[in-house]
């Protein structure tokens, strides 16, 4: 089992930046891929970035390259999400995920293991 807890969030103004972390502990294998997705109000669960564990190659959802980055840090097991010029529409709950090299991203089923998730708010 990975349990995965993600911290962070909060209340910013537009145009503030904010870091989120996903803390991962338990039976945990370099052969993971680790990631987030957010959660608008009243909208489906979409894929932010991830980032594999062992290699640190990364992906981004096109809309949010140049704007998030997500990093590793291998020794203490964690994930980070920089969020830089924040727009009221980035306003969600942001949820950190995990699955094994090889599964897409783009399919919320194909995931092993989730957080509870942090809520970002941002203010116009």
């Amino acid at each position: 089992q990975v349990q995965l807890v993600e911290s962070g969030g909060g209340l910013v103004q537009a145009g503030d930046s904010l870091r989120l972390s996903c803390a991962a502990s338990g039976r945990f294998f370099n052969s993971y891929v680790l990631g987030w997705f957010r959660q608008a109000p009243g909208k489906e669960r979409t894929f932010v970035a991830c980032i594999n564990w062992s290699t640190g190659s990364t992906n981004y959802a096109d809309s949010l390259k140049g704007r998030f980055t997500i990093s590793r840090d291998n020794a203490k097991n964690t994930v980070t999400l920089q969020m830089n010029s924040l727009k009221p529409e980035d306003t969600a709950v942001y949820y950190c995920a995990a699955a094994p090299y090889g599964r897409r991203w783009s399919d919320l089923g194909g995931m092993d293991y989730w957080g509870k998730g942090t809520l970002v708010t941002v203010s116009s």
